[in-house]
């Protein structure tokens, strides 16, 4: 049968009163205890962190990546003018030499132009040779006309002596000796102008030639400017090397400017290295490199960055 049991109210809220300080004394240690730990260390990727022995001395740091052999001269040919692929010489993959024709143009316009400005020179040069006789003369009867002038001066300074003595000595009237006198003043003025236009005349010729030459000038440099675009229709390699590229074909029209070849040395190359955004801060210029070009290892060094790294 059941039999009632007896609680004691007392001893039941003492043992609640004791579990509540407990709870209340553990959360106060604890939050203690945390508010003195020191803050935790942050966290980073394992890939950006190196993980090793603490040794003294230097620390070598390898970065590697993937590339490629690049030449480090390529040459590039543009189109000098304007004009129509008549002929290519060579194709991509053959060896090339500054003097090699690659390619061969045609301009009828600029045939032309340097056909026209050749007769031009020509036709000056000839001018400039009938000039030069023709003046050549003019200068000389100008020096034959001074010559004579001369000689009637002098003739009249000897009369004009001879008639002033004869006046003198009673022998001669002396209206006479005035007049030869006049006549040798007058004579004196036409010998000196005829002196000043010898050296006028020369003057001027030197300056008609001189314009005359400076036109030959002209013509010739323009000349050259012609024949200059006529021989660049005949495009060449300008370099020692191996033709890359050639991306024009017979009958094309090209525009002055387009490129017409590659051409680049395959005996000086570079390489051209893709680096880890992650890695690519630790590298810099000088910086010593080995180069693997699974045909052996090369040594070399760092020369350039691109800045977009």
């Amino acid at each position: 049968m059941d039999i009632p049991r007896k609680i004691d109210l007392g001893k039941r809220r003492l043992r609640r009163a004791g579990l509540a300080l407990g709870g209340i004394a553990l959360i106060l240690a604890t939050t203690l205890g945390l508010s003195r730990l020191k803050p935790a260390a942050p966290e980073v990727d394992r890939s950006t962190v190196w993980i090793d022995t603490v040794k003294r001395g230097a620390m070598d740091i390898q970065v590697r990546g993937l590339g490629k052999l690049v030449p480090e001269k390529i040459l590039w040919i543009p189109a000098p003018v304007e004009g129509r692929v008549e002929q290519k010489m060579v194709l991509p993959g053959m060896a090339t030499e500054p003097e090699t024709v690659l390619l061969v143009l045609t301009n009828p316009e600029i045939e032309q132009a340097a056909l026209d400005t050749q007769w031009q020179l020509k036709a000056a040069e000839a001018d400039y040779s009938s000039l030069e006789a023709q003046l050549s003369s003019q200068l000389l009867d100008q020096r034959a006309s001074a010559a004579t002038a001369k000689s009637d001066d002098l003739q009249a300074r000897l009369q004009a002596a001879a008639d002033a003595q004869l006046a003198r000595d009673g022998l001669g009237p002396k209206i006479t000796a005035e007049l030869s006198q006049a006549k040798a003043e007058v004579s004196a003025t036409r010998a000196r102008i005829a002196d000043q236009q010898v050296r006028v005349l020369a003057d001027s010729i030197r300056a008609q030639l001189a314009a005359q030459k400076a036109k030959i000038e002209q013509l010739r440099a323009l000349s050259n400017l012609k024949q200059d675009q006529l021989d660049s229709l005949t495009v060449r390699a300008g370099a020692e090397g191996v033709l890359q590229e050639l991306p024009v074909e017979v009958g094309q029209q090209v525009t002055a400017g387009a490129i017409l070849a590659k051409v680049a040395q395959p005996n000086h190359l570079k390489a051209q290295l893709q680096i880890a955004e992650t890695q690519a801060k630790d590298i810099q210029l000088g910086q010593r490199a080995e180069v693997d070009t699974h045909n052996g290892v090369i040594a070399g060094h760092v020369i350039r960055i691109d800045p977009a790294v």
